[in-house]
C-alpha cells in the first residue's frame, strides 16, 4: 500500500478543484432532509410520520429525477442541466418556508425530481478526467469526501435549527445549493473525455449497455444504502434503549471515520477488489452488530470498527466498475441510475429497520438488515458469475455495438 496513487490523482489538471467543489457543494444537499423533517415536526407542529411522508416524497422525486437528469448531462451538456435544476431549486427553497403541509409535500416531490445532481456530476466528471487505470484511487478519493460531507452536514443542521429555528436555516441551505449549483456551473468539469469512444458525443442505446450485469451491480448497490441505513437507525434505537441517546452523534462520527480510513486504504491496494465481495463482507459482519446492544457507547464502536470499514470500498468500487462497463457517451444516465439504486436502498432501509426494532428490538434490527441484503447479493450473483464466463478475455476497444460483446466482468476475487 503506499499513498502515491493519491499524489497522482490530486496533480491530474482539475481533480483537485472537482473534488473540494463537491465535498462542499455536497454539504447544503445533504442537510436538506433533516432542515426539511425538522421544519414539519418543530415549526409546522406536525408528527414525525407527516415528516417522514415529506422526506418520501423528496426521495422518490430524486429516484425519478436522478437517471432523467444524466441522460440530459449525456444529450445536452452540463451546464444547461445545471442551470434549470440551480433555478429549479432556488424556487423551491424560497417557497417551502412559507408552504403549508400540503403544498410542501407536492414541492418536495418535484424538488426531488430536479434535485441539483451533484453527486452524479462529480462522479461522472471523475470518470472523464482519470485514465481508467487511476480510476480507483479517484473514487476512493470521492468516497472519502462523500464521508467528510456526512459528518458535517446533519450534525450543523440539527444545531442550526436548534439555535435558529427552522425558516431562517431553510434559507441559508437553499443559498448554500444554489452557491453550490453556480460553483460547479463555473468550474464545468468535462464529463466525458475527448479521446473517449472515438465519438464522445454519441451516445451508445440504452439496451446495449444496460445489460443483466449492469442491473445486478445497481441491485448490489441497493443493499448497501440498505444495509447502511437500516443499520444507521438501528445504532439510533439501541443507544436509546440503552439509556445513551446523547452519544447518538459520537457514534455515528466514529462510524464515519471507520469508512473513511477503509475508503483510504482501498484506494492506495495495488489491486481492485470486485464490489461483490466488500458488499458481501458489509451484510454479513452487520449481523453481528446488533449483539453490543445494550453495551456502553464504546464498545458499539468497537464491534462497528470491521464493517465500518468496507463502506466507502464497497461504495466506490460499485462506481468503478459501473465506470468501465459503460460507454462514456451514456455515463451521465448510469450514474444517475446508480444514483436511484442508492437512494430505493435508502427508501427501503429505514421503513424495515423500524419494523424490526418496534416487533423485536433494535439488536435483531442489524442481523435481519445484514441477511436480507445478503439475499439480495444471492439472487444478484448468477447475473454476475455468468457475464463472467460469458465475457471474453479482452475488452472491444471501440463503443458497443450490437454485434461487439461487453466488457469482462471482474470475478468475486477482483
Amino acid at each position: 500500500m503506499t499513498i502515491e496513487p493519491y499524489r497522482k490523482i490530486l496533480g491530474l489538471p482539475g481533480v483537485r478543484a472537482l473534488l473540494l467543489v463537491g465535498l462542499v457543494a455536497r454539504i447544503p444537499v445533504i442537510a436538506t432532509g433533516i432542515v426539511l423533517t425538522l421544519h414539519v415536526v418543530n415549526t409546522l407542529g406536525l408528527g414525525f410520520a407527516q415528516a417522514g411522508l415529506v422526506g418520501t416524497a423528496s426521495t422518490l422525486g430524486s429516484a425519478i429525477g436522478s437517471p432523467i437528469t444524466g441522460r440530459m448531462i449525456d444529450r445536452y451538456g452540463l451546464r444547461p442541466v445545471l442551470i434549470t435544476t440551480t433555478a429549479a431549486q432556488a424556487v423551491f427553497w424560497l417557497a417551502a418556508p412559507k408552504l403549508g403541509y400540503g403544498f410542501l409535500l407536492g414541492a418536495a416531490a418535484v424538488a426531488g425530481v430536479l434535485g441539483l445532481p451533484v453527486f452524479t456530476i462529480v462522479r461522472q466528471s471523475l470518470a472523464a478526467m482519470v485514465p481508467a487505470e487511476q480510476r480507483r484511487p479517484g473514487f476512493a478519493l470521492d468516497s472519502m469526501a462523500v464521508e467528510l460531507s456526512y459528518m458535517v452536514a446533519p450534525a450543523a443542521a440539527v444545531a442550526a435549527v436548534s439555535q435558529f429555528g427552522s425558516r431562517p436555516v431553510m434559507i441559508a441551505v437553499g443559498l448554500g445549493v444554489v452557491l453550490a449549483g453556480l460553483a460547479l456551473i463555473v468550474l464545468n468539469a468535462p464529463t466525458q473525455a475527448p479521446a473517449e469512444d472515438g465519438e464522445p458525443e454519441a451516445a451508445v442505446p440504452r439496451r446495449q449497455w444496460l445489460r443483466p450485469r449492469v442491473i445486478a451491480l445497481f441491485a448490489l448497490t441497493a443493499s448497501l444504502t440498505f444495509v447502511l441505513t437500516a443499520s444507521d437507525l438501528s445504532l439510533i434505537a439501541v443507544l436509546k434503549e440503552s439509556g445513551q441517546p446523547n452519544w447518538a452523534g459520537v457514534v455515528i462520527a466514529i462510524w464515519c471515520l471507520y469508512s473513511l480510513i477503509g475508503g483510504f486504504v482501498y484506494g492506495a491496494l495495488h489491486r481492485n477488489v470486485s464490489p461483490a465481495l466488500l458488499a458481501g463482507g458489509l451484510a454479513a459482519l452487520t449481523v453481528p452488530v446488533g449483539l453490543a446492544a445494550g453495551a456502553p457507547w464504546w464498545g458499539l464502536c468497537l464491534i462497528l470498527i470491521p464493517s465500518g470499514v468496507l463502506v466507502a470500498p464497497a461504495l466506490s468500487a460499485t462506481i468503478d466498475t459501473l465506470s468501465s462497463w459503460v460507454p462514456a457517451g451514456s455515463r451521465g444516465e448510469a450514474m444517475g441510475l446508480h444514483g436511484t439504486a442508492l437512494t430505493i436502498g435508502v427508501a427501503a432501509g429505514a421503513p424495515f429497520a423500524g419494523t424490526i426494532i418496534d416487533s423485536a428490538g433494535p439488536g435483531w434490527a442489524f442481523a435481519a438488515a445484514g441477511v436480507v441484503a445478503l439475499l439480495l447479493l444471492a439472487g444478484a450473483l448468477p447475473f454476475w458469475r455468468s457475464a463472467t464466463e460469458a465475457a471474453p478475455a479482452a475488452a472491444p476497444a471501440g463503443p458497443l455495438t450490437p454485434d461487439t460483446p461487453a466488457e469482462p466482468a471482474p470475478s468475486l476475487a477482483g
